[in-house]
């Protein structure tokens, strides 16, 4: 079995800081996500993005993860937000009920 990968590039605008993805969300990637999203959050920027463009697969752990830096973001009086949200990870945001729980925003990719 191939070990997951998950790449993240960073880009900071005045308001914004977008953390492009790229791979999987898992138990095995899930900490990776995690330090680079907290670390971002230690400037407390006004909004922080995830653009999910390039992510292949998320599992319960990449799902559980997601919630809980929304949750931290929140706390550092910052707001996280979903982009480009694949079809089969907003079908699993819907089964799980957790879709509420995070602020998505799918825009057209010509936007």
């Amino acid at each position: 079995m191939e070990r997951a990968e998950l790449t993240i590039a960073v880009q900071r605008t005045a308001d914004e800081v977008t953390l492009s993805l790229a791979g999987e969300i898992d138990m095995l990637t899930a900490s990776r996500l995690s330090g680079a999203v907290n670390e971002v959050l230690s400037d407390a920027p006004p909004r922080v993005v995830l653009d999910l463009s390039g992510v292949t697969f998320c599992d319960s752990q990449g799902l559980g993860t997601l919630v809980v830096l929304s949750r931290k973001a929140s706390h550092a009086q910052s707001l996280l937000v979903l982009t480009n949200v694949g079809d089969f990870l907003l079908r699993v945001l819907d089964i799980t009920g957790l879709r509420s729980a995070l602020m998505i925003r799918n825009e057209p990719a010509n936007s």
